[in-house]
């Protein structure tokens, strides 16, 4: 990888965080939450449907999802290993206090810790590194990874778990017709997943060329803004007191699952700008879903929070990484 590749990523990534972290400290507690909704409803719908006008479609597509919802697996299960037999195991064998141990991994902790496992921040990191890394022609991998993989596997297979291990104790009945209301509803109320219908639709619609350059540069700036956004809530998070847990849960979710299914992916034969798309949604920080999951259903906000910090911090480190280890593949 070039490193003027890397500079054309890092530069506008380093330059519109750390704007949107400068806006979050001076702009009033309500900005980010205006820009959010801006861009949940109105940007990321349009931007998709414009980038998906340039996007190369296939037949093969549909291995995004099924890799996405292979990461998501993976490592929910990697974190429920290491819960269950990684963690106590080293505590007892470097002679550390156990009881104190359980206690700081309640079952809350425990929730938030497959969350931060399982889901990546692949719409408003992801799309722009995509982007930037592997070219609008395949950013439909991308999208098919962020819309059929991500957004549902947060929305409900993270819902399930918080609902399960949030406010529900061990013993409590599951209402499982409650619970597919619960799943299903944000699903369906996705503008996100709109534009992504609509933009498959509409993608050989002809339209004017300064339409279509207007709709473009739309789309860019949606692009900055969403890593705007992404600033200024990280300016806003303050607590990093659970280091711990969150280094275990980044070290599945940034570096065992995409070794294990990036390696996996190229011995099934998929190759080059496929393969860095698909490896890069995998190798994305914990989404900011997590953080809002964790928040409704009580459970270890703190420990979503050092994640998402950490985590978006650790991806400078982590890309180029990536792009070195498997450079011989691309």
């Amino acid at each position: 990888m070039p490193f003027s590749k890397l500079l054309a990523i890092y530069i506008p990534l380093l330059s519109w965080t750390g704007l949107g972290w400068l806006l979050g400290r001076f702009l009033p507690a309500r900005a980010p939450v205006l820009l959010g909704k801006f861009l949940f409803w109105i940007g990321v719908p349009i931007g998709i449907v414009a980038f998906l006008r340039h996007a190369l479609i296939s037949s093969s597509l549909w291995i995004a999802p099924v890799t996405a919802w292979a990461a998501i697996l993976l490592g929910s299960s990697l974190a429920w290993s290491w819960m269950r037999y990684g963690h106590p195991w080293i505590d007892q064998r470097f002679g550390k206090d156990l009881e104190r141990d359980r206690a700081r991994w309640n079952r809350k902790t425990q929730a938030s810790f497959l969350l931060t496992s399982m889901v990546g921040n692949t719409g408003y990191i992801g799309f722009p590194v995509s982007l930037a890394l592997v070219g609008s022609d395949y950013f439909a991998w991308a999208i098919f990874y962020d819309m059929l993989g991500s957004t549902p596997g947060a929305y409900g297979l993270g819902v399930a778990v918080a609902s399960r291990w949030g406010k529900h104790s061990a013993s409590e009945p599951v209402n499982w017709q409650r619970s597919l209301c619960i799943l299903c509803r944000p699903l369906l109320m996705n503008p996100a997943l709109w534009g992504f219908c609509v933009g498959l639709a509409v993608r050989d619609v002809v339209i004017s060329p300064l339409a279509e350059a207007s709709l473009r540069g739309f789309a860019w700036s949606v692009v900055s803004l969403s890593l705007v956004l992404v600033g200024m809530r990280l300016s806003q998070l303050s607590s990093l007191n659970s280091i711990q847990p969150a280094a275990f849960s980044l070290s599945i979710k940034m570096l065992l699952v995409p070794l294990v299914i990036g390696s996996g992916l190229w011995c099934l034969g998929v190759h080059g700008l496929v393969h860095r798309a698909i490896l890069l949604q995998m190798a994305m920080p914990p989404a900011f879903a997590t953080l809002v999951i964790s928040e409704a259903y009580e459970l270890d906000y703190e420990m979503a929070v050092t994640a998402i910090a950490i985590g978006s911090l650790t991806l400078l480190l982590t890309l180029p990484f990536w792009l070195w280890l498997f450079s011989g593949h691309l």
